[in-house]
């Protein structure tokens, strides 16, 4: 059951979908709004689950896709988290500082750096990892398989429908980082 329409004549969210109306039902309409509470809830448990690693889910991320692919150079690593290249710079010398990754320049291009994983921090992210998949069923608590499927093929789209097909990720508008 749906409530009144909203100024943008959306029918509202039935109090049973939320617990009761509260002081942000007319934001609860919005698919970013939920996406970002659930964020912030995700984002809040991974950071606790990996704080006894000394990882944030940032770090957590550079280490991990580091280690599925030794030799990645900087530049890709930063496209693909979508991340700003300072930025990005900031947590490889956290990372190297605590002997997890290194840095190399590239044989065929000097200003370039290739990324591998240490072995200590292999360890590291193969437990972590183990942690995170435990944070993801919880989050994902009261989803079957089937859910979970539909959930991430959803957000994949709504990730597309924020690329054109021309130019590999940005619309035409500025699209915020992480």
């Amino acid at each position: 059951m749906t409530g009144p329409a909203n100024p943008a004549g959306v029918p509202s969210s039935s109090a049973d979908d939320e617990g009761g109306a509260g002081p942000d039902a007319i934001l609860r309409n919005n698919i970013g709004y939920d996406m970002k509470r659930a964020f912030n809830a995700i984002q809040a448990d991974v950071n606790a689950t990996l704080q006894p690693f000394g990882l944030r889910m940032l770090t957590y991320s550079v280490l991990a896709v580091i280690r599925d692919n030794n030799g990645l150079r900087q530049s890709r690593l930063a496209e693909i988290l979508l991340i700003e290249r300072p930025n990005l710079v900031l947590i490889l010398d956290e990372l190297e500082g605590l002997d997890l990754v290194t840095r190399t320049r590239a044989p065929d291009d000097r200003r370039a750096y290739e990324l591998t994983v240490t072995l200590k921090g292999r360890r590291l992210c193969d437990r972590a990892f183990r942690a995170v998949a435990e944070h993801d069923n919880r989050m994902a608590r009261g989803l079957g398989a089937e859910e979970r499927a539909a959930l991430h093929k959803a957000l994949r789209l709504i990730e597309s429908n924020g690329r054109s097909p021309d130019d590999s990720g940005n619309s035409g508008r500025e699209i915020p980082r992480p």
